[in-house]
């Protein structure tokens, strides 16, 4: 007897588990894009550092936010923002550089914020300002630890651009139906059966003429 050849299965369930993580890896990379953009943003504008400027023989609380500091953070999550949308505008080796450069936006808001946390020289600039006095410095100098905030934003970010970088290529993209210019591509007209109602039916829907020949 001649053996009856058993077909194989279909890798489906290899084919669905890449499916799913790349889904899971494109929400990843969502979640922690938006989520260290915003952190930045609003860490930023947080007081970082505090002190005491001498006027008069009294003292002057004085502070300073991030964006005193450094807007380095601010305008690389900016730039963050704008590259995680990009990914998706963007196919093949344009989606790598994008990809790459949402990992460096991170990268540089997180090492800014992290050279900004022990800075002193925003306050003595605003010591100098109250005062009048070009010499003058801060005193009882503190620092708070927004910009450590801000630098996990940035490391956030950092994450999404690396995710980017791994699973980009199984990401889709933004629809390629519609034309440089913006208007959608002309749909071809279906064949219509005149002995199938339903297809009559369906292209007067479609405002087809039905008895035209194709």
């Amino acid at each position: 007897m001649t053996a009856v050849p058993v077909p194989q299965p279909r890798p489906a369930a290899a084919s669905s588990a890449s499916s799913t993580g790349s889904r899971r890896s494109l929400a990843a990379a969502l979640l922690l894009g938006g989520a260290g953009a915003t952190v930045v943003l609003l860490a930023a504008g947080r007081i970082w550092a505090e002190g005491t400027a001498a006027v008069g023989g009294g003292k002057v609380p004085l502070n300073a936010d991030g964006g005193d500091v450094t807007g380095v953070p601010t305008a690389l999550a900016i730039v963050g923002l704008a590259a995680l949308v990009a990914v998706f505008a963007v196919r093949s080796g344009g989606r790598m550089l994008v990809s790459a450069l949402l990992a460096v936006s991170g990268a540089g808001a997180a090492v800014a914020a992290v050279l900004g946390a022990s800075d002193s020289e925003a306050l003595d600039e605003k010591a100098a300002r109250t005062t009048g006095d070009a010499a003058a410095a801060i005193d009882g100098l503190t620092h708070t630890a927004w910009p450590y905030v801000t630098a996990a934003g940035g490391l956030l970010i950092l994450l999404a651009g690396l995710l980017a970088l791994r699973y980009g290529k199984q990401w889709p993209a933004m629809s390629g139906r519609y034309e440089r210019d913006g208007s959608p591509r002309p749909r071809k007209a279906r064949a219509v059966d005149p002995d199938r109602p339903e297809d009559l039916w369906r292209a007067l829907d479609h405002g087809e003429d039905p008895t035209r020949e194709g």
